[in-house]
């Protein structure tokens, strides 16, 4: 039996292949003004978002159900236990989704949040738990790895060196791991050799990105295989988050993107754009040769591509100020990457929360 576990899941089915139901009873699942622990990049509503009806959706699995996410199960399989969230700002909105769903639970007295470095800590205190985001949007030792200062269009990873941040992973009992985004900025990718980050002399190479993608993955098993203890330690993979800038993509306007889009694409057939395909084999291929411990692999991408709806778009706090130009035309400045909370990404949690109580 696998560490959390409770039950089995249902013989034969998949959790990742369904379709969306309308749910105003359960739905959503928290309040976006009862969670203080919220973004300002995350909150639609208090920025402006004008409908709701994103919120009121539920993930149905073809021909099984999935458990109802139960604050208090997970709570107390955490008593004296950690749970941590590695990634990007995706990753930050996974784990935000997660302290939203158990903090309402939690008397006021009861919990604390700290940031400390790249570290952002919830402590449920009652049950001598936390659950953690840890920042590095690579896996691997980058230039970006400041939580605060760090930018998209000049990466570079030192090869092979996930021990920097995967230290920090060590005796955690629910480890939840994603990168994708960073890798794909361009068709190639830097990769750094010799020397440190800011070196004028250091040693760097171009590969492709979906080689050095799987270079990083492959570390990441690694790793996994040769430190985590799977009778102590369940360890997650959040698949590919998909992004919605191109409406083209989904038969819509050739200049659109997220923007204004209030409705879900319908067809259940949709796989996004032909590129896309690539990344997901990566995943696949890396994650099937995972021998000793197992990953599991939270397939979030179907289920998330259909939600053209459920990005922030231009209904967050923006990282500077906008300019006259982009302020007269909204698709230019929205966020077609990240996720309103609450939403999506509680569905993600909702299916992790199978995984690990009903593998």
């Amino acid at each position: 039996m696998l560490p959390f576990a409770v039950g089995r899941g249902e013989e034969g089915c998949d959790i990742f292949s369904g379709r969306w139901v309308r749910d105003e009873e359960s739905r959503p699942l928290y309040n976006e003004s009862d969670c203080p622990y919220l973004l300002p990049q995350q909150t639609c509503l208090a920025h402006g978002r004008p409908e709701k009806d994103y919120l009121y959706w539920k993930w149905q699995p073809h021909g099984c159900s999935i458990p109802g996410f139960n604050a208090s199960l997970m709570l107390e399989s955490l008593r004296g236990k950690r749970m941590m969230f590695a990634g990007d700002s995706l990753s930050r909105g996974h784990f935000s989704s997660m302290v939203c769903l158990l903090q309402k639970i939690i008397p006021q007295d009861a919990k604390s949040f700290e940031e400390i470095g790249q570290r952002t800590i919830f402590t449920a205190k009652e049950y001598n738990a936390t659950v953690e985001f840890y920042w590095t949007p690579l896996l691997l030792e980058s230039n970006a790895d400041n939580p605060l200062k760090h930018r998209v269009d000049d990466r570079i990873v030192r090869k092979g060196s996930i021990d920097k941040h995967a230290q920090h992973w060590k005796g955690v009992h629910i480890l939840v791991l994603h990168t994708y985004l960073w890798w794909f900025k361009d068709e190639y990718f830097k990769i750094l050799l010799k020397g440190s980050f800011e070196d004028e002399m250091k040693e760097t190479t171009y590969v492709l990105s979906e080689d050095a993608y799987r270079m990083g993955l492959g570390s990441m098993l690694k790793w996994v295989n040769e430190n985590i203890d799977p009778k102590q330690t369940r360890v997650f993979f959040t698949g590919m988050s998909p992004t919605h800038g191109m409406s083209v993509e989904w038969g819509g306007d050739r200049n659109g993107n997220c923007f204004n889009q209030t409705s879900m694409i319908q067809d259940l057939n949709y796989k996004g754009p032909k590129s896309w395909e690539k990344t997901l084999r990566v995943i696949d291929e890396v994650l099937s040769e995972s021998k000793g411990v197992v990953i599991t692999y939270l397939n979030i991408t179907k289920l998330s591509n259909y939600r053209k709806d459920g990005h922030t778009s231009i209904y967050k706090k923006q990282w500077g100020a906008l300019t006259p130009e982009q302020l007269a035309d909204p698709v230019t400045y929205a966020d077609c990457i990240h996720w309103c909370l609450p939403g999506v990404q509680d569905t993600w949690n909702e299916l992790l929360f199978a995984k690990l109580f009903y593998p």
